[in-house]
């Protein structure tokens, strides 16, 4: 199958520290792949990379096959990556149509004039949409703010789908969720991928890595150094090479 994402070669600099090195990793339409590693092993500098918050030092992006340089997060998402934050990024007081909407509301004339939100649209867009990916939440006009974790999640996956994102980047999707809520939004990150898009999964949960993941790709100081499926793998073998171990025990190169 084609590469939806293609990362190439990219490296990073911050000054003295170097954050990624000639990192290539590509993700299919409707796959689930997996970036894990430990703190500082810069998958964040790689997501940021891939969303348009930092400009790569070398190497490039494909998307679709064509190249894609990305000036700004805004223009990473109007070309269809879409990063859901560990803090979400969600308007509190506002109800979830509204932050599906936000700044994209759909508009009807009153007396064939003035334009207002069209409120009915809204709310039937979100009920489709809260159906699609089997989210527990009753009432769409609910405030955000009056949400549990799992629930907030949901209303950021709906937005992504709704706008037809290509690429959704989930940042430690199920940190500090009950365990009910994780088993939801692991559901919701495989309901994506059957609709053809392609996730890039972070997690320091190694088990719920290879339980919703296709493959996984391991980063340690700010490298590639080992990439298998999911199948194929064990969280033992995936934390030798977190660690700076490979299986045989051999360190591996910094």
């Amino acid at each position: 199958m084609d590469a939806l994402l293609e990362v190439r070669n990219v490296s990073k600099r911050f000054g003295a520290v170097e954050a990624l090195k000639d990192v290539s990793v590509s993700l299919a339409p409707g796959e689930v792949l997996g970036v894990v590693g430990d703190n500082g092993a810069g998958k964040s500098t790689l997501m940021k990379v891939i969303s348009g918050a930092h400009p790569p030092d070398s190497g490039e992006l494909r998307l679709a096959g064509q190249p894609a340089s990305f000036a700004s997060p805004r223009a990473a998402r109007q070309a269809g990556i879409e990063m859901i934050y560990q803090d979400l990024a969600l308007a509190d007081h506002l109800d979830v149509g509204a932050n599906i909407f936000l700044g994209r509301e759909p508009l009807r004339r009153l007396a064939g004039v003035v334009p207002v939100i069209d409120d009915a649209t809204v709310r039937a867009e979100v009920v489709a949409l809260l159906g699609r990916i089997e989210s527990h939440i009753p009432d769409p006009e609910t405030r955000v703010l009056a949400l549990s974790g799992g629930q907030r999640q949901a209303v950021a996956i709906a937005r992504a789908l709704y706008w037809k994102a290509k690429v959704v980047i989930m940042d430690e999707p199920t940190a500090a969720l009950a365990a009910i809520e994780s088993r939801n939004v692991l559901r919701m990150a495989r309901s994506l991928a059957r609709d053809g898009v392609g996730i890039l999964f972070i997690d320091h949960n190694l088990l719920e890595v290879l339980e919703v993941c296709d493959r996984v790709a391991v980063m340690y100081r700010g490298s590639k150094v080992y990439e298998c499926r999911a199948s194929e793998t064990s969280q033992d073998e995936l934390v030798r090479y977190m660690t700076g171990f490979s299986v045989q025990g051999a360190a591996v190169p910094a």
